[in-house]
């Protein structure tokens, strides 16, 4: 078990990046200054973080404090790349839960990213209308 005090992790999805530093603590989430439930005002993007935690705690005891700074995207890609750096800082700490966090794809970065506009078309992959006459 290491510790990650002065180490920042980071995780990323689409355009967001999230850089965290986490020591033992309470169990509190903070972010951008803010605490989680407060950032993120939904439900399924608070459970969303949580999700490395849940999966690799021990008898219901979460003793990390995660202090968090996120730049870019949206609400829902900052939740994943938070989720990300959560999933990567835990496999840091405990290497043996690092084979449970991969078999849920949570260490893996998520490449999906929004398609260029290309010439001679509307959109990434929308055409202009068509007219036959």
């Amino acid at each position: 078990m290491t510790t990650l005090t002065d180490k920042v992790i980071p995780g990323k999805r689409k355009t967001s990046i999230a850089r965290i530093r986490i020591k033992k603590g309470t169990g509190k989430i903070t972010v951008n200054g803010k605490t989680a439930s407060d950032y993120f005002k939904i439900n399924r993007l608070i459970e969303t973080i949580k999700k490395p935690i849940a999966l690799t705690e021990d008898s219901g005891a979460n003793p990390y404090d995660i202090t968090a700074r996120i730049t870019g995207g949206g609400i829902s890609g900052q939740a994943n790349a938070l989720k990300h750096a959560i999933a990567r800082a835990i496999s840091i700490i405990h290497p043996n839960k690092k084979k449970l966090l991969k078999d849920f794809k949570l260490t893996t970065r998520d490449a999906r990213k929004v398609q260029r506009k290309m010439f001679g078309h509307k959109k990434a992959r929308k055409s202009f209308q068509f007219s036959k006459r």
